[in-house]
């Protein structure tokens, strides 16, 4: 390393007013796409509910948005092109009560900076409008009246046009009209209430009219997250005196190969939260197959003064402070919901557009609302392999008449090559793979059993001892009570290590210092933690996959329409413990088309 010369050490000076915007720039504003979010943000703020982007080259040529929200003053064009310029807050205090998308007052000094910047604006109540030209060679900045409606037309012209390093990272001009649509698609999915109308080269590629209805708002979501979203979405609310969620989400057999369709939002913000991925996929532990991604349009409304939204210039990073409390409202809610991820029955809304499923009527697993053979599955019994006369008379006795309801998969009629039912339902054919659907029901009442004797504990013949860091060490101490609840007896032993004396009886032979360590990480992390419940719902469904009605075993028809009720009545029953489907549906109109009729 060479040493520095002291005489070539030069004074500490400020920037030039240009430089400093140019490198605030830099953290704000990484492609056109950036520019986009700042400035329908502004929008959106201003109270405007239609709103107009038109865009050339990918944004590198021209981004321009027009809205007809409240306007600029003329006094106030100047300022609001400098830096820390905002009327979003007046001192710090106010983040606790924020409402607004942006507060920084740096995006368009940062935007004006590193473009050919111009605004025509006509504030609500002035009796006309005027544009604002900013010369970023001279810093000259120009005033002049305009005819223009009340509201704020930004033009944003060659991006990066002064900053060729930033310039040349730039990908091909439709790559950035791509991140462009996802950032209208993610402020059209947080603003029903608003119209939005996006053109590329004067060609519409988004036209969203403004919603008030929630049939209008879910053909919204089919339009920005496709028809199979919209017709498969499973409906989520709930809320405490503190914070309310609501939205949508995928069921496990429409989950996707990569995570492009998650949006969660903070009071309208968009965020990505590494405490909320961690809840989502705790909600879907046991339901989604192995390398799969939910999706999902959630909303959690939750009082300005418990989340920091000042932790990234991007704005696209938040913190919690009850980060337990909302933790457990999303793991919770969404966990009800898949609850329900039952044999269902689709029903039809306006212009036939289908609405999300329908969950069976909400019953205990040993009981089924529909007429069935047998009131349980008794796979201990002998099965026999065919059934006399005198049982299918009876049997044909107890089909339900027109009059009564058909049950989602409706009634066993044989035996495919002893791995699956055919059943005949309302709609037409059902395909049941029976291994998998009674692992399921295996697996959930092995689940409700445990929960209803969670606190069986066993001590160990000799106490482990696991290090742990000193800071983790004190925050297990704080932690105490909650270990006591799910099983554990545990006491410090040392500046660096935990003694564990007691563990619940089903993890005796478990790694106990690897698994106290990870679920003392969760509790620090989150609040709470769902290492335990993992490994435990690990050997039960290893217990239900060896119990489960093996394949070549022959059924009758009693026992096989059992195990269909039994299917009803079983939350998540839609999906075997390893996220495999365990039914389908094949309606007669495919039926049809297998064999060309009708055409």
């Amino acid at each position: 390393m060479n040493t520095p010369n002291l005489s070539d050490i030069p004074p500490i000076c400020l920037l030039p007013l240009q430089v400093a915007n140019q490198i605030a720039a830099g953290e704000v504003i990484e492609r056109p796409a950036s520019v986009v979010k700042e400035l329908l943000e502004n929008s959106l703020d201003a109270g405007a509910d239609q709103i107009e982007i038109d865009i050339e080259k990918g944004g590198i040529g021209l981004i321009r948005i027009r809205d007809n929200g409240c306007g600029i003053r003329e006094a106030e064009l100047p300022l609001a092109v400098s830096r820390h310029a905002t009327n979003k807050i007046k001192e710090l205090t106010d983040l606790e009560k924020l409402h607004s998308l942006g507060f920084r007052g740096e995006a368009l000094a940062s935007i004006a900076s590193v473009s050919h910047f111009v605004i025509h604006s006509h504030f609500y109540n002035a009796e006309n409008g005027y544009s604002l030209l900013l010369n970023t060679l001279s810093d000259e900045v120009i005033i002049e009246p305009v005819a223009h409606p009340i509201g704020t037309t930004v033009e944003v012209r060659e991006l990066f046009y002064n900053t060729p390093a930033r310039r040349k990272f730039l990908r091909a001009e439709k790559t950035e009209f791509g991140h462009i649509q996802e950032i209208v698609k993610r402020l059209a999915l947080s603003r029903f209430n608003v119209s939005f109308n996006l053109r590329h080269q004067g060609k519409t590629t988004v036209s969203l009219k403004k919603t008030d209805d929630e049939t209008s708002r879910l053909l919204r979501i089919g339009s920005l997250c496709g028809t199979e979203f919209m017709q498969t979405a499973l409906t989520v609310s709930n809320e405490n005196s503190a914070m309310r969620l609501s939205g949508w989400i995928s069921p496990p057999s429409h989950a996707r190969g990569q995570a492009d369709q998650q949006y969660f939002f903070v009071n309208g913000r968009i965020v990505r939260d590494k405490l909320v991925n961690h809840a989502v996929r705790q909600a879907y532990s046991d339901v989604l197959y192995g390398g799969r991604h939910p999706c999902y349009v959630l909303y959690l409304d939750i009082d300005p003064s418990e989340v920091d939204v000042n932790v990234h210039p991007t704005k696209h990073e938040v913190r919690f402070v009850q980060s337990g409390w909302v933790h457990h409202l999303l793991v919770s809610s969404l966990q009800q919901t898949l609850e329900q991820t039952r044999p269902q029955a689709t029903v039809n809304i306006a212009d036939n557009i289908d609405k999300p499923l329908i969950s069976a009527p909400k019953v205990s697993p040993t009981t089924s609302p529909y007429p069935s053979y047998q009131p349980a599955l008794l796979m201990s019994t002998p099965l026999a392999v065919q059934e006399n006369q005198q049982l299918y008379h009876a049997l044909s006795q107890a089909i339900p008449t027109t009059e009564q309801p058909i049950p989602p998969l409706g009634y066993a009629r044989t035996q495919l090559h002893g791995i699956f039912i055919i059943a005949e339902n309302a709609q037409g054919l059902i395909l049941v793979d029976m291994h998998a659907a009674h692992e399921r029901i295996t697996y959930e009442r092995m689940k409700t059993a445990w929960e209803t004797h969670r606190l069986t504990a066993q001590y160990l013949l000799m106490p482990v001892m696991v290090s742990v860091s000193e800071t983790e060490a004190d925050q297990a101490e704080t932690f105490i009570e909650t270990f006591t609840r799910l099983g554990f007896e545990i006491t410090r032993s040392g500046r660096e290590s935990l003694l564990v004396r007691q563990v619940p009886q089903l993890l005796i032979h478990a790694d106990i210092p690897l698994l106290i360590q990870q679920v003392l990480g969760d509790l620090i992390r989150f609040g709470s933690s769902a290492i335990l419940e993992t490994h435990i719902n690990e050997i039960f469904a290893t217990m239900a996959c060896h119990n489960a009605v093996r394949a070549n075993r022959q059924l009758s028809l009693s026992e096989m329409n059992a195990l269909l009720r039994d299917m009803e009545a079983t939350e998540r029953s839609n999906q075997c413990n390893h996220g495999r489907p365990t039914w389908i549906q094949l309606s007669l109109k495919e039926l049809d088309s297998l064999f060309l009729r009708g055409r």
